[in-house]
């Protein structure tokens, strides 16, 4: 009896999280073209981070600190478009293109809006907030140089936050309706003018000047350009394939009830992205007040780690399709079932990959041009996010889970409440009022997301998040007559 029933337990384990050979099919196909594209594009960002390291340390703090800040735009773009995300996979797994047309629209003018803010505060106080990263112990010289390469990067910079954020409003609409080998051609196509440039310019060779950091934007920019110009001319040379092209630009209108909706579900996710990368950069800032070696050794951790992080992130997206159109066609149970098998695999997946960055963790800091002081350190910071990969793939894939069935201010606690609440707050109190090594005091600090995970597992098995969004809203036809429109 009590072997049947151990059986019987494992079966139905079995069956909650481990799939058939149907849905790992799909999960590769899906997924594949993703980590692909995230792995070339991390690579070559390592590979950009260790060519500005050999010029010297303060370049390549200086970069980092700017990037800090484009980082924040990135995740708030992310965000902003994120609700109509999740309205454009419903729309297509229900078959509703000119659902998807409206959802394309409003993200058309959400980066707009996002755009404008971002160059006005930015151009306002880029200088200010980058020195907020310069007040730990060093010597002050180095401190003003890594002012001036931050600064020289940073308006640079600026430019190429248009073509990234049309990028990912072309390349997020193709991806939500399951075309990822698309959006991973461009990016890798940018990413190798990137990496070329980036030789070229860097350390001057063809007959090109050593621009140094300068050369670094110049080359990220160029190829953010790129990138778009593949996307939008394909998509638009191939309407029959991707048919919410067909009479995309023929008006700037969005039904009023549409619109209401995607507002509501979708300002807490921009407010999430916002706070929480905001958090994240505070927390780098919090850090760097115990030294400069502690921001030149995290911007070497988190330019590896982003690497190895490539199948977590890139599992984000595969949640987000599969859940979002499984939920849009009405599949209840194929959308909770997808949910689990997903995490499930993507624990397991982390483990190895984590077991991996922590054995080379010794070896990479010695690719750059800095103090023994900072490779020990990044050293540290890279066995440690080693160590903690597996929860982070149970609370990115939570993350997109509860967000695919709308519940986007659950997302919103989950996410940036939680990191502002907890997380900052705690190591605010253990960086400024204890005597706890730099060491130590990341190692603990981050403990705190394994509360995030147990929390993330009890919503998902709440169901909550599990309901269809489109099923009520009108087809293109009834809108036309029904809706009001903007």
């Amino acid at each position: 009896m009590k072997q049947s029933t151990s059986i019987g337990t494992i079966r139905r384990l079995r069956s909650t999280f481990i799939g058939d050979r149907e849905f790992y099919s799909t999960v590769f196909m899906l997924v594949l073209p993703i980590i692909v594209q995230n792995a070339i594009s991390n690579f070559v960002n390592l590979l950009d981070n260790i060519m500005i390291g050999q010029v010297g340390t303060a370049q390549m703090s200086g970069v980092a600190i700017a990037n800090q800040l484009i980082f924040v735009f990135n995740l708030t773009i992310f965000g902003g478009l994120s609700s109509a995300g999740i309205f454009g996979t419903q729309f297509f797994g229900a078959g509703d293109h000119e659902g998807v047309r409206y959802t394309v629209r409003f993200k058309l003018w959400t980066i707009a809006v996002t755009l404008a803010i971002a160059f006005a505060v930015f151009l306002t106080y880029g200088e200010s907030l980058i020195s907020l990263y310069l007040t730990g112990e060093g010597d002050i010289t180095e401190r003003a140089a890594m002012l001036e390469y931050s600064m020289s990067y940073f308006r640079i910079m600026l430019y190429g936050l248009l073509p990234f954020a049309l990028s990912q409003v072309y390349g997020g609409t193709l991806r939500e309706m399951g075309e990822t080998l698309l959006p991973m051609k461009a990016s890798v196509t940018g990413i190798l003018t990137n990496l070329c440039l980036n030789y070229i310019l860097i350390y001057g060779k063809l007959g090109f000047p050593a621009l140094g950091v300068d050369g670094a934007a110049i080359a990220t920019v160029i190829s953010r350009f790129v990138e778009l110009a593949i996307i939008v001319v394909y998509a638009h040379r191939n309407p029959d394939r991707f048919l919410f092209i067909n009479g995309l630009y023929k008006s700037i209108r969005i039904p009023k009830e549409l619109v209401l909706k995607i507002i509501k579900k979708g300002m807490p996710l921009l407010m999430n992205e916002l706070l929480w990368s905001l958090g994240m950069t505070t927390l780098i800032q919090i850090f760097s007040t115990r030294g400069l070696n502690v921001v030149a050794a995290l911007n070497i951790t988190s330019t590896t780690t982003n690497l190895f992080n490539v199948v977590v992130f890139s599992m984000g997206s595969a949640v987000a399709v599969m859940v979002g159109q499984a939920l849009g066609a009405n599949d209840i149970q194929r959308a909770k079932q997808t949910a689990w098998r997903l995490i499930f695999f993507n624990v397991c997946t982390c483990l190895v990959v984590g077991g991996v960055l922590f054995v080379v963790s010794p070896f990479i800091p010695y690719m750059y041009n800095t103090t023994d002081d900072v490779r020990k350190l990044a050293t540290h910071f890279m066995r440690t996010s080693a160590m903690y990969m597996g929860f982070n793939a149970v609370t990115h894939c939570t993350y997109f889970i509860i967000r695919s069935g709308g519940k986007t201010f659950i997302t919103f606690l989950f996410d940036s409440v939680y990191t502002w609440a907890v997380l900052v707050p705690f190591t605010y109190v253990l960086t400024h009022f204890t005597s706890l090594n730099i060491s130590a005091l990341y190692m603990v600090c981050y403990l705190t997301d394994v509360i995030k995970c147990v929390i993330g597992i009890i919503i998902v098995k709440s169901e909550h998040w599990a309901q269809n969004m489109v099923s009520d809203t009108a087809s293109s036809e009834r809108i036309e007559l029904n809706a009001n429109v903007l």
